[in-house]
């Protein structure tokens, strides 16, 4: 046996911020452009925390010319005496000790988005540079840090302001050994965020600026009076809602505030998004459970009392009566707990009970006093409540005991012999044709074929009733195996890869977002999982001499071909279009396509729900103009409109 040398010669003590330098992704999840546009959120945060106290009104912030960040605040100011336990000034310690800040007892923070301390040190440690000045008591501090944190001007005094000026103003430029697929910002990217911290911080004015292109400065100003109320306005804003009054209700308890703010419209779809202390809570929690559980038990008391829902009449259930909803669900909380498999989940069980407790007596006043209005609510959920017996028939069609015999018998599913999820996959392809192919270019043993024939339902029009009735969706729910609805489950899908291959042109992409938009509607933990693909097909084959290049895109092509004339000045080639798939027998659609080795699948992500809700109602839904204008403002960036 080899001998092992281990002592404690072995164990490595990373000093200061090293640790954070050392393993960044445990700090900001990844240095990928997320982890870049973290590094705002930890810095905007904590002008938030001061706005959550009660001490800002004004946060601004800056993409510099050469791409570093200015975040800018009015509240208090970063103390600027010296810390009894560092013996540093308290602004050094904050930038350069992990887990130090106001937000861990005491009278600093009540309420607190930065949770952790961490924000302004990771910021520190993972920046080329960093300057913060800090107004206070008429006076301007100054202090600056590089190369990953570390001091190089010591906090001074560099001027003098007006008595009543204070804040702070926190200059970072991210490092490019840490963030080295980019640090490019992205202006939408931030706009969209800081839009939704002013939505969920009624009066607090954000400003973004973009000063990177002296002819082209972008400049967004976000306050809204109106909270929460304006954010499920804009959230309908393609939508037709059935009463034109947003019900708006708050209170606290223990500390614990809960505001929520809804609108019913046409829709069928259910959204609803909840936060705590400004943090988008993806998962739910206790907050939203709460709320929920009230919503659905004062409709149920309403319409029984009302003679609405007679005696024999089934409960109407929480799917029922939340059809066509737009919910925002705002907790402030003074120590909330997280879990959930990415931590976006509320667990505090205390905050339940209240939030069903102060939602239960102001919606139940609301529908008191707003008869019309309530008689509109009850009446679309019953509707929704019918339609879901209806579904509950249809649903039994995409069983699993039988289904795969059934949809294999209608020569439709060409299922693989492998029983493993993990490396199971499946094709869907539009046409017959292209299925043929496909069933003959594929490996059978891990990949099957799902054809479909033509353009699949638009399930943001629909109810679940008619989508069950729809023979190509029963096809797929059959094949995934999770189920539908009130019975989905993520653990019985069939497949951790579900390709959708379609033609490069305006027809595939209209059926690629067919089918995501079924996908994101009603099998959204299945994105959300990472098993959702769209197949790239190669646009352009180059011959020459016995050798064919398949290539995705005009730029791979003339890239190619430069470097072949590069090499052999005088050789002839030949460049053509590809075919559609279905024009492409099984030999070329394996190659190209199909093969493990060759192939190019683009993973479906959702990195903003809330935008993918806005995105699809815009392209499917009812509204004309709003999906026109969304086309023409979008034409110039792809060759074919995709999401």
């Amino acid at each position: 046996m080899k001998e092992s040398h281990y002592d404690a010669s072995d164990i490595q003590v990373l000093e200061g911020l090293e640790a954070v330098r050392k393993r960044p992704g445990m700090y900001i999840g990844t240095t990928s452009s997320k982890g870049l546009h973290h590094l705002v959120w930890e810095i905007v945060d904590n002008a938030i925390d001061e706005a959550l106290a009660g001490y800002c009104d004004d946060i601004e912030i800056t993409i510099n010319k050469d791409n570093s960040i200015t975040v800018k605040d009015d509240g208090r100011g970063i103390p600027t005496g010296i810390h009894a336990k560092t013996g540093l000034s308290t602004v050094e310690t904050v930038y350069t000790v992990l887990h130090a800040g106001g937000k861990f007892g005491g009278g600093g923070y009540k309420v607190s988005g930065g949770l952790h301390g961490v924000g302004a040190s990771v910021v520190n440690a993972l920046s080329s540079w960093v300057e913060v000045k800090v107004y206070q008591n008429g006076k301007v501090y100054f202090i600056r840090f590089e190369n990953g944190g570390h001091t190089v001007e010591p906090l001074k005094i560099i001027d003098e302001c007006s008595p009543d000026r204070t804040g702070t103003t926190v200059t970072f430029k991210p490092d490019p050994e840490i963030f080295t697929e980019t640090t490019i910002y992205d202006y939408d990217v931030l706009k969209t965020r800081i839009r939704e911290l002013a939505f969920l911080n009624k009066g607090l004015r954000l400003l973004l600026i973009d000063d990177r292109d002296p002819l082209n400065i972008k400049k967004d100003e976000f306050v809204y009076e109106g909270g929460i109320s304006e954010y499920v306005k804009m959230l309908n804003e393609n939508k037709t809602p059935i009463h034109e009054q947003i019900i708006h209700l708050e209170g606290s308890e223990d500390d614990i505030s809960v505001e929520v703010a809804l609108q019913y419209n046409e829709g069928y779809s259910s959204n609803v998004y909840s936060f705590t202390n400004n943090i988008n809570t993806y998962e739910g929690g206790t907050h939203e459970e709460g709320v929920k559980r009230a919503l659905t038990r004062i409709i149920n008391n309403y319409a029984r009392n009302n003679k609405i829902l007679k005696d024999n009449d089934e409960p109407l259930s929480g799917e029922d009566v939340r059809e066509g909803l737009t919910m925002i669900i705002s907790c402030k909380h003074p120590n909330p707990q997280f879990e959930g498999q990415t931590k976006t989940k509320l667990g505090n069980s205390e905050v339940r009970k209240i939030a069903d407790d102060l939602f239960s007596e102001g919606f139940e006043r609301f529908l008191l006093e707003n008869p019309t209005e309530a008689k509109l609510i009850v009446e679309k959920s019953m509707t929704a409540a019918r339609a879901r017996v209806a579904a509950k028939r249809a649903r039994e069609l995409t069983r699993r005991k039988g289904g795969l015999d059934t949809i294999n018998q209608w020569g439709k599913l060409t299922d693989c012999t492998s029983k493993d999820a993990s490396i199971s996959e499946i094709f869907i392809v539009e046409g017959d044709s292209a299925g043929g192919s496909a069933k003959g270019g594929r490996d059978p043993k891990t990949q099957a074929v799902l054809p479909l024939r033509g353009k699949i339902l638009n399930v943001e029009k629909a109810r679940l009733d008619k989508i069950l009735a729809n023979e190509e969706i029963r096809s797929m729910i059959t094949a995934f195996g999770t189920g539908i609805g009130d019975e989905f489950d993520i653990n019985k899908l069939r497949y951790h890869k579900i390709i959708i291959m379609t033609d490069a042109d305006v027809d595939g992409s209209h059926i690629r977002i067919l089918l995501l938009t079924l996908f994101y509607r009603f099998f959204k933990p299945v994105i959300e999982g990472g098993y959702v693909y769209a197949a790239q097909p190669p646009l352009y084959n180059i011959k020459h001499g016995k050798t064919t290049k398949y290539v995705l895109n005009e730029e791979e092509r003339d890239a190619y071909i430069a470097d072949l004339l590069e090499k052999n000045p005088n050789i002839k080639y030949e460049v053509s279009r590809n075919k559609g798939l279905g024009e492409m027998d099984a030999h070329e659609l394996c190659d190209t396509t199909m093969n493990i080795e060759n192939r190019t699948l683009i993973q479906i992500t959702i990195d903003d729900a809330i935008r993918a809700d806005q995105v699809f109602e815009t392209l499917m839904g009812e509204q004309v103009d709003p999906r026109r204008e969304f086309i023409e403002n979008n034409a110039v960036y792809v060759e074919n409109l995709d999401i």
